[in-house]
């Protein structure tokens, strides 16, 4: 049997990687609100990674879930920024949902990025477990019995 690709290896529970994409994107805002005022390109980059190995890493049946995560990660990530430090995703003055606005179209391209590579690689993934499928079921089929040639018959 031939060596699986990377496309599928993922093995992890929908939930298991939820919640481990969730934390990953909570430890991403908390350095990076310690380390800088804002948020910045270093959340974008780091948002994009998490969004591209949960893609990776879930199991096919649970595509679903990573397939809707990258949205409401960042949702919920400009959400507890806005209200934990506003400053960090919006102007001084601003209110809740202008500052979850205001820091939803600021990394708008991260967010882009990451859901479409996310669901891009799903895809991938799709695509090569059922081209798999077929050459698996080839194997697992047992060999055809040979033909014996039937004994000629004199005479006909």
């Amino acid at each position: 049997m031939s060596q699986r690709t990377l496309w599928e290896q993922g093995t992890r529970p929908g939930r298991q990687v939820a919640t481990l994409a969730s934390a990953a994107v909570l430890v991403i805002v908390i350095g990076n609100i310690v380390l800088t005022p804002r948020l910045n390109l270093a959340f974008d980059i780091a948002f994009v990674a998490i969004c591209v190995a949960a893609a990776l890493l879930v199991r096919p049946r649970e595509f679903f879930v990573v397939g809707v995560l990258p949205p409401l990660l960042m949702l919920v990530a400009v959400l507890t920024v806005a209200v934990v430090a506003r400053d960090a995703v919006a102007e001084t003055g601003d209110g809740l949902i202008q500052a979850v606005v205001s820091g939803l179209a600021h990394h708008a391209g991260a967010l882009v990025t990451g859901y479409g590579l996310t669901l891009v690689i799903l895809a991938l993934r799709q695509m090569a477990i059922h081209q798999r499928l077929p050459a698996q079921a080839a194997q697992r089929r047992r060999p055809a019995q040979p033909q014996v040639p039937e004994p000629s018959r004199p005479g006909l």
